[in-house]
């Protein structure tokens, strides 16, 4: 877009209304309550404080705890606690100039559960709590959780309630004592990424879920392949990823692995998603006899028997590496048109005496079933419900993206339902703002509670056409924490009012700054850039 002359002389007055609108709703940071997504129950005190003048000295103590942290998923927690709240600065206070009893020595974590295990509901509910500095009593930060995950929440509260003093040197913890009681509201939530449109390098896609972590979303949506490209190593079938763009675009079976055992180690599951019968012409590039013609090339050939051989292989090593309750098997936008239109499938379907809808269902119920025998349960995007919703199997889960008026139904009809409407919740739409992704509510029009115990969560999706490791921090954050605290905070301490919130998103957002997540700014549509000069606080 080009800026005429009377544009940039007004833009010094928009950077100034953008700024001083900011700065004028900052009512929740003024009460002292800076996490995101805010607990479900939190009290604090008023000025008093503690400090830590040494991380190296902070200490971890999880004596009468259950969990043994045989795998130092725990310890390797408590470590990035200490990295992230130093931000990058020299912890190195002054004992002298400090009261000794306003000293925090560590943190003391008790886990319930023996199991490290992580699947879809695991409890992640815990109680934190810091106190108020007394006299002879050595104090300590005191965090209780019924498995590893809700501790691992409870460390990331932690650290937002700490900062570095530039004075002192030290970190404080202000507003001594806190009392927090916490637990998400939905048990799926999560954002999707794909790796077909752009590839997106193994660092990149560890740097998303570190930040997944510090916004308490607990699902990575790996839409791993489609229409354009097929980067992973499928072992069964192995020139599947003859597919991808190039021979340096691809990622081998250790490296999904890794993203699996790192995302664990974090709290995050991820759902693979193999996206059939349309959004699969890459599949042919290395095997063109799933292609429906060399002239017509998607959906996969419904005729062919090989077509469902790959699916079960594919789905066979899935098994191996994503342990993860679901799979994600799409079922989206199908064009039946090459199977109309290719003699030899047209010739099938007379046989078989189906028609093109008839073939659609066949095919999604079929590799439903191929799923079903890895011990996988499903998920399928709404177009399936929407047109046979009835035949699907009962461990399905739909899938709404196209309108918000499809989650009411599919839970009334018994299936539980993931909401990620593309009017608030995809990310690559870059006009809808973060107040309309806070505001997004995946029970909307759904008033029984069975029923509304069948929205496990949300989503917010990371399309890829227009995003790539250059691009996706920015796009994603902060928007994404928007819905983020949706789909945590009980319904009732939500904002009804945006405002309200500005002001502890935009720390939420300079909080990831810090931690060297490119966040855009808050004010602003998604992926913008800042308006001018001016502290990252208010923008």
């Amino acid at each position: 877009m080009a800026l005429h002359s009377s544009s940039i002389l007004l833009l010094p007055l928009f950077f100034n209304f953008i700024l001083t609108s900011a700065a004028s709703r900052s009512s929740d940071i003024a009460g002292g309550v800076r996490i995101w997504p805010l607990p479900a129950s939190v009290t604090h005190g008023g000025q008093r404080k503690l400090y830590v003048v040494n991380t190296k000295d902070f200490r971890l103590n999880t004596d009468g705890s259950n969990f043994t942290d045989a795998s130092g998923i725990l310890k390797e927690g408590f470590l990035r606690l200490l990295d992230v709240v130093c931000v990058g600065h020299v912890v190195d206070a002054n004992l002298s100039r400090l009261d000794s009893s306003a000293l925090l020595l560590g943190i003391h974590i008790i886990v319930s559960s023996p199991s490290e295990e992580l699947q879809y509901g695991v409890d992640e509910s815990y109680r934190l709590s810091v106190p108020a500095p007394a006299p002879g009593k050595p104090a300590y930060a005191y965090l209780q959780a019924r498995t590893v995950y809700g501790a691992l929440h409870g460390l990331q509260t932690f650290s937002q309630l700490c900062s570095f003093n530039f004075e002192s040197r030290a970190i404080e913890v202000r507003s001594v004592p806190w009392n927090i009681i916490d637990q998400p509201r939905f048990s799926y939530r999560g954002l999707l990424i794909d790796t077909s449109r752009h590839y997106q390098p193994l660092r990149v896609i560890k740097k998303v879920i570190d930040s997944m972590a510090y916004a308490k979303l607990n699902v990575l949506h790996w839409h791993i392949v489609d229409t354009q490209s097929f980067p992973l190593e499928i072992p069964s079938f192995p020139n599947l990823w003859l597919g991808a763009y190039s021979k340096q675009e691809r990622y081998i079976t250790a490296d999904a692995e890794e993203i699996v055992r790192y995302a664990q180690r974090r709290g995050v599951s991820v759902l693979a998603e193999v996206d059939i019968p349309g959004h699969a012409l890459s599949w042919g590039v290395g095997y063109p006899a799933l292609w429906p013609s060399k002239d017509c090339k998607q959906p996969l050939d419904v005729s062919n028997e090989f077509t469902f051989k790959v699916i079960d292989g594919i789905l066979s090593d899935f098994s191996k590496i994503f342990k993860y309750r679901f799979v994600h098997l799409g079922g989206d936008e199908v064009d039946t048109t090459c199977w109309r239109s290719t003699p030899h499938i047209r010739n099938w379907l007379e046989k078989k005496g189906m028609n093109e809808s008839d073939a659609y269902k066949y095919f999604v119920l079929r590799a439903q079933n191929i799923a079903l025998s890895h011990g996988y349960e499903l998920v399928n995007w709404e177009e399936t419900f929407n047109n046979f919703g009835s035949e699907l199997s009962r461990k399905t889960v739909v899938h709404n993206w196209l309108g918000i008026g499809v989650a009411p139904k599919v839970v009334a009809a018994g299936l539980r339902c993931i909401v990620s409407n593309q009017d608030s919740w995809y990310l690559d739409h870059i006009d809808p703002s973060w107040e309309k992704f806070y505001l997004n509510e995946p029970l909307k029009n759904i008033t029984d509670p069975k029923q509304q115990k069948l929205v496990i969560g949300g989503e917010v999706c990371m399309w890829g056409e227009s995003v790539d490791a250059s691009n996706i921090e920015q796009t994603i954050w902060p928007r994404a924490a928007a819905a983020a605290e949706r789909l945590w905070t009980p319904y009732d301490n939500l904002a009804k009012d945006t405002n309200q919130v500005f002001a502890r998103l935009a720390h939420f957002r300079c909080l990831l700054n810090q931690r060297g997540i490119e966040a855009a700014p808050v004010s602003g549509l998604g992926r913008s850039a800042p308006w001018g000069p001016g502290s990252c606080f208010v923008q």
